[in-house]
Formats: structure tokens, C-alpha cells, sequence
């Protein structure tokens, strides 16, 4: 046992607290999957608390797999087998802590979780962590709020959702996301060249086309440049479409990447681009910031809170792919404002490592679980002998 160890055992009294994580488990590769990685990693090794975990999206054991390939047919025993699993391991746990996205995963997913957890008279953390929360909440008011507030903490990765809660009478805390620094390599790059990244799944709200339309703008000025699209979605063929259609070369659409090969793509690229039209807190840009890459992003929900223009990266209006064009050629042209930009944006990442949100997420559970360290348990009675 390390020092730092040794001295959270000191600092805690009584038995660990039962934790049980809910979230998406990495067969579903996105934001929240890795999030609920880096968090179970790191509470696993907090002598405090005894962490167990169910998955959204559970595995079924052998043939019975065949049933997840068939439409309707999977989300029905995938549903089952989620239900079960929760029945069997909330009742022996103190805290849920359940992930939450938006819409009808948020009725399959955390309001299972939620419901069952009140059932046996459990406390619970409903973690909310996408950026369509405001049209979420408007658009389901019946189920969305009422479900929510039957949670005993509404915890969200930014302060954008905070502001959006607050205009529905719910209030949330703020707790920034994870990020693993020594999984990337930070260089400088220099030259900065014309090699872009983008790492976004091919859905509407993140706006890929964009991306390639300004990527359009910059091969006229820069023919060499390149465009890496990482991720997958149902925008794919149209966005394959756009690319034959604007005559642009060097374009690779290389599909879903496992979180653990992600950092050889950002490592050969020199500008990474995103372009969604709704967003929170994309782990994406942070692992830019890690990696030593620009950012050119749209402003989109929680970017700003997260990226200072001109300081941190550079942001453009939602929609905007001249605009984008404009400032990744900037960069290209301006070597001192990319050393600048790349060098506060991974000093920024300090703010988002375990270290950093730890203690949130510890005083959170233990106050859910009705525990005091040993040093809340002095200063009480420091204050009571204050008292007399």
C-alpha cells in the first residue's frame, strides 16, 4: 500500500461503502462508456469503497447472443437481462451511481435503474452527461423531471448542464470529466502541417459534414492536406457522398476505434477539428488538449466552458465551415499562436485528471452513505469544544 493509500484508510472510518456503477460498458464505444471506465478503474483502487458494476447494454451467454442481432427482438432481452441484474445487485449495494444520456435511452437505461433503487430504499446519483439535455427536458416533461427528481443527486460534467437544469427547477453540481493523460503523447508539432482529425460519431448533432466542407476550403489552399474521420453512424454513406461530390483527396473514413488505439490517431495528426451542433463536454477535445493537437471547434453547448478562443483553441459559430477553414488555415500560418494555443490547452488538462475530481466524487458518496472521515469527525468536535 502506497502512502497516499495508507493515508485515505487513516482518513476513513467504518466499513467501505457499497458502490454500484451503471453506465454503458465499452461494447457501446462513446463518451460515456470510457468515462465509466476511468471512474471504475480509479475507485477500485480507494480503499473506502467497494465498487461492483452493471452494464446498459449486458452481454447475453452463449446462443442466446444471436438474440441481440435480431431488430426489437434485442432491445427487449436486452432490457430483461439489464432488469435483472439490477434486481439482483442494487439491494446489496449503499449508492447507485447511474450514467444517464437523453430521450428513449434514458427511459431504458437510467429510469430502470432509478426505479428499482428506490425500491429498496437505496441512494442515488443520476450522472447526466449529454448535451441535449435542454431539449430533452422540454420535449419530455412527464417523465424526464418527474424521473429525475426522484434521484437524491443530479451530478453533470460541466456547468452548461447546470445552467440548463436550473431553468426546469433542478438542481445539479457539477463535476468535471476524467481524463487519462499517460494514455497520450503529448509532442509539439513543428511544422504544424495540414493533417486533421476528426473523432466524432457520424450522427446529425456532431455535424461531421461541416468538417468536410471546411476541410474543402482548406485542400484548395493546402492540395497535400489530409483528413482523418474517425467514428461510425448512420451519416456515413452521405458523408462518403459529400467527399466524391466536393473532389476532395486524402480523405480516410476508418470506422470505430477502441479508446485504446485512439492515441496513434491523434498522435500522426497535427489539427483536430470538431463541428457538433450539440455538445456538453466532448472527451474528444480533452484528448487533443492531452495529445498536443489545435482544436478548431464550433461553440456548441459546453465547448465554451471548456475552450477559451484564442487561448485554449479557437471557436467558430455552430454551422460555420468557412469560418473554421479561416482559423485552421490561421493556425497553419501563425506558429506562435498554435505553440501558445497547444501549451495553456495542456496545462488545462490538470483540471480533468482523477486527482483533480476525486475528492468531489468521494465527499458525494460518503455524505449519500451517511459517513464522516475521521477528519470530519474532528473537526466536529473541534466545533462542539468551540461550542462550550
Amino acid at each position: 500500500m502506497n502512502e497516499a493509500s495508507a493515508q485515505r484508510v487513516d482518513e476513513f472510518e467504518g466499513k467501505p461503502i457499497r458502490l454500484l456503477l451503471v453506465a454503458p460498458s465499452l461494447r457501446i464505444l462513446g463518451g460515456q462508456a470510457v468515462q465509466a471506465k476511468y471512474l471504475l478503474q480509479n475507485l477500485s483502487r480507494e480503499p473506502m469503497f467497494q465498487v461492483s458494476f452493471v452494464a446498459h447494454n449486458p452481454r447475453l451467454p452463449g446462443p442466446l447472443r444471436l438474440l441481440q442481432r435480431i431488430k426489437y427482438v434485442r432491445t427487449i432481452v436486452t432490457s430483461f437481462v439489464y432488469c435483472l441484474n439490477l434486481l439482483l445487485k442494487v439491494p446489496k449495494n449503499d449508492v447507485i451511481h447511474v450514467f444517464s444520456a437523453s430521450y428513449f435511452s434514458f427511459l431504458l437505461a437510467p429510469a430502470p435503474a432509478i426505479f428499482i433503487a428506490r425500491l429498496f430504499g437505496k441512494k442515488i446519483i443520476l450522472n447526466y452527461r449529454s448535451g441535449e439535455a435542454e431539449d430533452h427536458l422540454r420535449c419530455w416533461p412527464r417523465t424526464a423531471v418527474p424521473i429525475m427528481r426522484l434521484a437524491d443527486a443530479l451530478i453533470v460534467p460541466s456547468p452548461y448542464l447546470v445552467h440548463v437544469f436550473q431553468k426546469f427547477g433542478l438542481h445539479a453540481t457539477a463535476v468535471a470529466n476524467i481524463i487519462d493523460i499517460d494514455r497520450f503523447k503529448f509532442h509539439e508539432r513543428k511544422p504544424l502541417l495540414p493533417i486533421f482529425l476528426s473523432n466524432r460519431n457520424l450522427y446529425p448533432l456532431y455535424n461531421v459534414a461541416c468538417i468536410v466542407r471546411a476541410f474543402a476550403i482548406i485542400q484548395q489552399k493546402f492540395p497535400q492536406a489530409r483528413l482523418t474521420i474517425a467514428g461510425d453512424g448512420r451519416q456515413r454513406a452521405a458523408l462518403q457522398a459529400l467527399v466524391r461530390e466536393l473532389k476532395l483527396r486524402n480523405v480516410d473514413f476508418c470506422g470505430l476505434i477502441v479508446p485504446d488505439k485512439m492515441n496513434e490517431l491523434y498522435d500522426e495528426a497535427h489539427i483536430y477539428l470538431n463541428s457538433s451542433n450539440i455538445d456538453n463536454m466532448p472527451g474528444s477535445i480533452l484528448e487533443s488538449f492531452a495529445s498536443g493537437l489545435p482544436v478548431v471547434s464550433t461553440n456548441a453547448g459546453g465547448i465554451p466552458y471548456m475552450v477559451t478562443h484564442e487561448r485554449t483553441g479557437l471557436l467558430v459559430p455552430k454551422n460555420d465551415h468557412d469560418g473554421m477553414a479561416a482559423w485552421a488555415i490561421h493556425l497553419l500560418e501563425s506558429a506562435s499562436l498554435a505553440d501558445s494555443i497547444v501549451r495553456r490547452a495542456y496545462e488545462e488538462c490538470s483540471l480533468y485528471t482523477w486527482e483533480a475530481v476525486r475528492d468531489r466524487w468521494v465527499s458525494t458518496y460518503m455524505e449519500l452513505a451517511g459517513r464522516k472521515t475521521s477528519s470530519d469527525a474532528r473537526a466536529s468536535e473541534a466545533g462542539s469544544y468551540i461550542t462550550v
